[in-house]
């Protein structure tokens, strides 16, 4: 079993920056492949990020892309998303997620087995 743990959310201002971090417990993280989701009041679970097994391969939804990076740690079992330039409609429960299965990039909520409990980050203008 895997769990999954985030932190860094909080409060900010329009052209800020935050860094979430998903601290994963429970298996070698090296054999997993990581995505950052996240939620808005009324809206569905979209993908921001996900990042393969190795690290070396990324992929980012186009709002988020040129400010926001995913990286994982695996020596420390840590993942991280970077956020920078943030507005409004960052607005968000922001969720990671985790999973073995050789699904690229893993768009769908079902390509991925194991879920944080989500950390909310709201953007004030």
């Amino acid at each position: 079993q895997v769990q999954l743990v985030e932190s860094g959310g909080g409060l900010v201002q329009a052209g800020d920056s935050l860094r979430l971090s998903c601290a994963v417990s429970g298996r070698t993280f090296s054999n997993y492949r990581m995505g950052w989701f996240r939620q808005a009041p009324g809206k569905e679970r979209e993908i921001v990020a996900t990042i393969s097994r190795s690290g070396r391969a990324t992929y980012y939804a186009d709002s988020v892309k040129g400010r926001f990076t995913i990286s994982k740690d695996i020596t420390e079992n840590l993942g991280y998303l970077q956020m920078n330039s943030l507005i409004p409609e960052d607005t968000a429960v922001y969720y990671c997620a985790a999973d073995q299965k050789n699904e690229w990039p893993g768009l769908r909520l079902r390509d991925w087995t194991y879920w944080g409990q989500g950390t909310q980050v709201t953007v004030s203008s």
